[in-house]
């Protein structure tokens, strides 16, 4: 099994590819928010021609600036501080409209005035749009730029202002005539308010910048707990079947006896005694690792479960622990498959033959040991019969035998009956069958005088 890793460069590549994905959604719905801020700005100086096309002309230049932000990103040119620059670029462009550009031009006041108007929510919308980036230090940076960009409006419109009123020229507690005749003043310029206003902005850019660290932090905790998982996964799928391994971590170490149908497929190396002697120790070590890796692939592509390898057999289950309603047919398919690949290849050279038992009913399963060690077992006379099965082919003359309780959930036709057995507490004998040749009826033969305990 191939562990999979993931690095810290592998983390910061996921994470940029994010920040791009953000970034192009955000562009997109910068332009929506530009097609409705600026539609409404232009329709509502309708009347001022000259006006509608300075709106029109601010609004084109904003579109312009995204779309070559948008046709940059992911390209060579892309460097991690152009999205910064294209932040800065939609601040400073707004600061300079609002400290230049009046309300009316038909109207002759301070410049100043434009900042009683509705049209510091716009940095919250460049704000807003830097959060889609999924990067805290882009939301900081639209913060702090909206705050220098605001101030630096604000400054420049009072630069030449010949006098100017402010919140503290009213007084501690004004009356109302005080009040109004100050406030509503075209040199009344509330500079408290103005960094009133940038600290909100810059406070709401540290809280959403907080988010998106959280978020952040959170994403890579769970990249790097799934990295632990998978290489501890793959690390105890060697000692232990993978879909056992997964529920092991899940449960955290531990099985529940569980009593369920299952499929029990048992098989083992025929004449493995002989073979050991003719090709020695190392060799049969060889042969059984290449029969088992072939083995083991085709029960786990059955959805299948090897639970045990006990010297040159394999006991494998079917539908538990993990649960699968086609248990007996996907033990009979393994079976098929295991058969016919010991007939078409070698092991490590050598030309070797399995027998198999295949058996379904009732086992218990879970996880079972001492002295701190334990280990996934089935048990149950299922079990027992599906070893008893497999002894008994050499008996029949036959490479694999199935129960009938197996068989009753499949295809008669795939099958030839070869007897019956008895079995010590059940009243009726099982059906013992094999799999059909080609063109071979499935007929009955004679009882098999056999026993299971």
């Amino acid at each position: 099994m191939q562990q999979t890793v993931i690095g810290k460069s592998e983390q910061a590549a996921i994470f940029h590819e994010a920040e791009q994905k953000g970034l192009r959604l955000a562009i997109k719905g910068r332009l929506v928010a530009l097609i409705l801020m600026g539609g409404w700005l232009i329709a509502t100086r309708s009347g001022n021609p000259t006006l509608a096309f300075e709106y029109g002309t601010a609004v084109a230049i904003f579109a312009i600036l995204g779309v070559i932000h948008y046709r940059i990103i992911g390209t060579a040119q892309d460097r991690y501080w152009v999205k910064y620059l294209f932040v800065a670029l939609d601040i400073g462009i707004l600061s300079a409209l609002i400290a230049t550009q009046p309300i009316f031009d038909t109207v002759d006041l301070p410049q100043a005035v434009i900042f009683r108007a509705p049209i510091f929510p716009f940095y919250f919308v460049v704000l807003g749009i830097a959060a889609f980036s999924f990067s805290p230090g882009l939301v900081l940076w639209a913060g702090i730029c909206g705050v220098a960009g605001w101030m630096g409006a604000f400054g420049f419109a009072i630069r030449n202002m010949p006098q100017t009123y402010d919140w503290g020229d009213m007084g501690i507690a004004p009356d109302t005539q005080t009040f109004m005749t100050y406030f509503y003043s075209p040199d009344f310029i509330g500079t408290g308010s103005r960094i009133q206003e940038s600290i909100a902005l810059f406070i709401v850019a540290c809280l959403i910048a907080s988010v998106m660290w959280r978020a952040r932090h959170t994403v890579r905790r769970q990249i790097e707990a799934e990295q632990e998982r998978s290489a501890i996964s793959d690390v105890f799928g060697q000692y232990v079947p993978p879909a056992v391994a997964e529920v092991l971590i899940s449960k955290r170490g531990t099985l529940s006896p569980i009593e369920r149908e299952a499929t029990i497929l048992f098989a083992d190396v025929a004449d493995f005694t002989k073979l050991t002697e003719t090709i020695g120790p190392k060799g049969i070590v060889e042969v059984l690792n290449a029969y088992f890796d072939a083995v083991s692939q085709i029960i786990t592509r059955h959805h299948g479960v090897i639970t045990q390898f006990q010297g040159d057999a394999v006991l494998a289950t079917f539908n538990v622990p993990v649960e699968d309603d086609d248990h007996a047919g996907c033990a009979i398919r393994a079976a098929r498959e295991i058969n016919d690949l010991v007939h078409q290849r070698d092991f490590a050279g050598i030309h070797i033959q399995t027998r198999i038992g295949i058996c379904t009913g009732t086992v218990i399963a879970g996880s079972v040991g001492g002295g701190g060690r334990q280990s996934y077992t089935v048990h149950g006379d299922t079990v027992n019969l599906a070893a008893r099965l497999e002894v008994m082919n050499k008996e029949l003359g036959t490479d694999v035998l199935i129960s009938g309780t197996t068989t009753k959930y499949l295809a008669a036709d795939d099958f030839r009956k070869i007897g019956q057995m008895d079995v010590r507490g059940l009243s009726e004998p099982i059906d013992l069958f094999t799999f059909a040749a080609a063109g071979e009826l499935n007929v009955p033969t004679d009882n098999v005088p056999a026993t299971a305990s």
